[in-house]
């Protein structure tokens, strides 16, 4: 875990473009590097309920490589994130100030995780490989038992660091998930845990054939097209296995991408659960957690879920295919600035010789809107990668969410999502063809909202009852409505947000409005669409439904039927 503090490397003169990436940060469990540095910023929201449920849309055309065009006030989270990070492990001075968090005194702590306290008999520590500011991490060797003479990882966390409730939570979360997950082979292997009066011990699969950052920088800083590929899919498997297990890792970088051997073909593998935690598909989370150069708008706006682990793919594929990163700044309040308002660079070399495919797949991941930006499963069925030897298309939580969704929504909205459903490409079909699969249709092809229960239970593990997943699958299972056959599928589960994030949004929503308009558009006096829509009495429907109606014929009007497609309620009319 750490926080990269990225410094600018000064380039030959025949390459005053390229940037070459350069990180100083905390090195991973299984590292073998001896250096030292800061580690993740975390800073839990104190009062949760005035941060607004909005993505950053704005933006201000620049580069990674250029200064920021006029001054932006930094973004509160930026101004003290040391302070923060101090505060939440209890190292506060006793003459600074700090934000109550609850109990937070070492007095009266309880550091007894119930781990097994037999480690100095089950492995002999040997040198260590990495340290960062709350722990290191050790090679160690087996003694007996199943490890007996079998080299691992062992990652060594000091009680002594651990003088607030909130980092003995973090310590305990971590084995928890690590545990839960563990036998995913894109995801280091987790042995045991123990304990004794000193220290937390980690013992973990050892890792050597280096950081994925370290393959990058010798690889001249970019990966081909082909082996970018190779690596991606790999980082989208386990992170769609961690979302739907109800997982946000929140601190997705090359660094917590470890090699197993030095051999090229070599499998990749994930680390560090740190900063992990649990959210339901329903739930956001509000504590600033991650990487500076890696966290998405949303973080920072502190209201997000699994989609901000897509923005950090989103950046670590812009690394790989030009060696630059998308958002840079000398600064972290620079960096936050650029995240927030920059957008990144397509531009300059080598984008304009890469597939366009490539472009479209990390502009759909580092898309601001986190409702417009591509969840693991979608972004493995992208044209870009759909081909890929190694790709294989798993359960998407989106659809529980948006299945939902529909089966409350108005007739007239299931109508018109139907119509755009029949605008939707080969492609785009395949995704949702994989989906209706996995739901295990019957031999008739009609699947229920049970369906969706069973499918979620077949693929779980223990990590998705502690983040209540299996709760909100149960909610969605228990509604009461008739089977979908896959053309109805396709309605329930389209994303209106993801396609108006794409180039071609406005052909897909012309010729749904002309099939809607053909077949289901009918006269309706705004009284009857507001009780379509379940508008409250209170809401001054003459005054804000009346452009959604066509004049000349009392149809639905085209602005009627694209808001009617992203779904309105009450809250709706009464925000704006």
């Amino acid at each position: 875990m750490g926080l990269c503090h990225g410094k600018p490397i000064e380039h030959p003169q025949n390459q005053p473009n390229n940037l070459t990436i350069s990180t100083e940060c905390d090195p991973p469990p299984n590292s073998r590097r001896n250096k030292s540095s800061n580690f993740p910023f975390y800073s839990p929201s104190p009062l949760p309920s005035l941060f607004k449920n909005s993505p950053a849309i704005s933006s201000v055309t620049s580069t990674p490589l250029r200064l920021l065009k006029r001054p932006f006030p930094p973004p509160s989270p930026a101004k003290h994130i040391r302070a923060l990070l101090a505060r939440r492990h209890g190292s506060v001075k006793p003459n600074e100030a700090s934000i109550p968090e609850g109990s937070e005194g070492e007095i009266g702590l309880d550091k007894n995780f119930g781990y097994s306290k037999q480690f100095v008999s089950h492995y002999e520590l040997g040198e260590e490989m990495g340290r960062g500011h709350f722990g290191y991490t050790c090679s160690a060797r087996g003694k007996k038992g199943s490890m007996k003479g079998q080299d691992v990882a062992v990652k060594v966390i000091p009680k002594s660091k651990m003088t607030t409730a909130i980092a003995i939570e973090d310590v305990r979360r971590e084995v928890k998930i690590l545990r839960a997950l563990t036998g995913h082979k894109n995801l280091v292997q987790f042995y045991d845990a123990y304990e004794d009066d000193e220290n937390v011990y980690i013992a973990m699969e050892l890792c050597e054939g280096g950081e994925l950052l370290d393959r990058i920088l010798s690889r001249g800083g970019k990966y081909s097209e082909e082996d970018a590929k190779i690596v991606l899919v790999q980082i989208l498997n386990f992170v769609a296995f961690c979302h739907l297990q109800g997982v946000v890792h929140r601190d997705l970088k090359p660094e917590n991408f470890l090699f197993t051997t030095k051999e090229d073909n070599s499998t990749l593998k994930a680390i560090d659960f740190g900063l992990s935690d649990y959210v339901r598909p329903d739930e956001r989370l509000n504590d600033i957690v991650g990487s500076a150069y890696y966290v998405a708008p949303e973080v920072l706006h502190r209201s997000y879920g699994t989609e901000a682990d897509m923005w950090s793919i989103g950046v670590m594929a812009y690394i790989l295919l030009c060696g630059s990163r998308p958002f840079w700044a000398r600064t972290e309040s620079g960096i936050f600035r650029a995240v927030l308002k920059a957008d990144p660079s397509f531009d300059e070399a080598p984008w304009p010789s890469l597939s366009p495919e490539a472009i479209d797949f990390v502009k759909r991941l580092l898309n601001k809107d986190y409702r417009k930006r591509l969840t693991a499963a979608q972004a493995l069925s992208h044209p870009w990668l759909a081909n890929h030897h190694d790709t294989k298309i798993p359960l998407d939580t989106i659809v529980f969410k948006l299945a939902r969704a529909y089966t409350c929504s108005s007739s007239l909205r299931k109508s018109a999502l139907g119509a755009l459903a029949k605008t939707l490409t080969v492609s785009q079909l395949a995704y949702l063809r994989e989906q209706f699969t996995l739901l295990g249709p019957t031999k008739n092809g009609f699947i229920s909202m049970q369906s969706l229960k069973t499918a979620v239970v077949s693929n779980s593990t223990n990590a998705m009852k502690d983040s209540r997943v299996l709760d909100y699958v149960q909610m969605v299972g228990s509604i009461q409505y008739r089977k979908l056959d896959f053309e109805e599928f396709c309605a329930a589960a389209i994303s209106v947000h993801q396609l108006e994030g794409m180039d071609c949004w406005e052909q897909h929503a012309t010729r749904a409005y002309e099939l809607f308009d053909k077949d289901g558009n009918r006269p309706i006096m705004i009284e009857e669409l507001a009780s379509e829509l379940g508008l409250s009495p209170s809401v001054p429907v003459h005054l804000v439904l009346q452009d959604w109606i066509r004049h000349s014929d009392g149809k639905l009007s085209f602005l009627g039927f694209v808001r009617l497609l992203h779904g309105v309620s009450s809250r709706t009319f009464q925000k704006a």
